[in-house]
């Protein structure tokens, strides 16, 4: 029977307290036209649209880019992260490095799989893009091939996650959501247990709780951890037992060592 637990505010590990992921220039696309292109090839990862810019070919723009569940940000100029001089327009999008599916094409993929094998990892508004790339680089390994991540106040999906992840992005099941928790009650309905990883308090030790069936787990931000709603809609709280009250683990490390362990009780190997 799975063991129920309290609940605990705090995350399982911080990894600096990032409140901004750093800029990758390399990913940027500048001009009406290029954004254009780059959302029929459904290339985009992020719109900053500069304050005050409008116009039809603009407005289009922003439509379809909500459409395709991109986000959208409207930023003064100083703040589209383009280099000086260049004739952007008023428009600059991010690069993807992945393909997004829906949420319902999500869970057609899961369902064709034994549950055995069904594991599936939920990034809740974690910034920096090096722990994301780290976090899914481990996930592969760990064969959590299914990742959801909030759309919002999230690192972008970019080629600095790529380059951390080491390629692990091109072999997983990526899937940007709007409404966290309403992802995580489609997850529960189609019969998974979701786990949040805490610091401590009340959470049970991820040695002593029983990780079989389909199983999510949920990792929260360096800063925060796992936000308060999110956290009452997971299934138990699990955290990891430390020789130290001092909070020395890295958020991707506390993810990795939480993933294998998750894998090694189920005998996957």
């Amino acid at each position: 029977m799975k063991p129920g637990v309290g609940r605990k505010k705090k995350p399982t590990a911080k990894g600096g307290g990032k409140k901004e992921a750093p800029t990758d220039t390399d990913d940027l696309i500048w001009g009406i036209n290029a954004v254009r292109e780059a959302l029929e090839t459904r290339n985009l990862g992020e719109l900053a649209v500069q304050k005050g810019k409008g116009g039809p070919r603009i407005q289009e723009i922003v439509g379809r880019a909500r459409e395709q569940g991109v986000r959208v940000r409207f930023v003064e100029s100083a703040r589209l992260g383009v280099p000086s001089g260049v004739r952007h327009q008023g428009v600059v999008g991010r690069r993807s490095a992945a393909v997004f599916l829906s949420l319902d094409r999500l869970l057609d993929h899961i369902s064709r799989e034994p549950d055995e094998v069904s594991r599936l990892l939920i990034l809740d508004c974690i910034q920096d893009p090096g722990n994301v790339g780290s976090i899914l680089r481990s996930a592969l390994a760990a064969g959590f091939r299914y990742v959801i991540v909030p759309r919002e106040r999230s690192a972008p999906i970019s080629g600095t996650v790529a380059r951390t992840s080491a390629g692990a992005v091109a072999h997983l099941q990526l899937c940007r959501v709007g409404n966290l928790v309403e992802a995580m009650k489609s997850i529960k309905e189609q019969g998974f247990w979701v786990y949040g990883a805490v610091l401590s308090g009340d959470a049970s030790s991820i040695y002593e709780t029983d990780f079989s069936g389909k199983v999510a787990l949920v990792v929260g931000s360096e800063g925060k951890g796992i936000r308060p709603l999110v956290q009452q809609h997971c299934d138990h709280l699990i955290t990891i037992p430390m020789q130290s009250d001092f909070d020395s683990l890295n958020v991707s490390v506390a993810a990795a060592i939480i993933m294998f362990e998750m894998v090694r009780d189920r005998q996957d190997w």
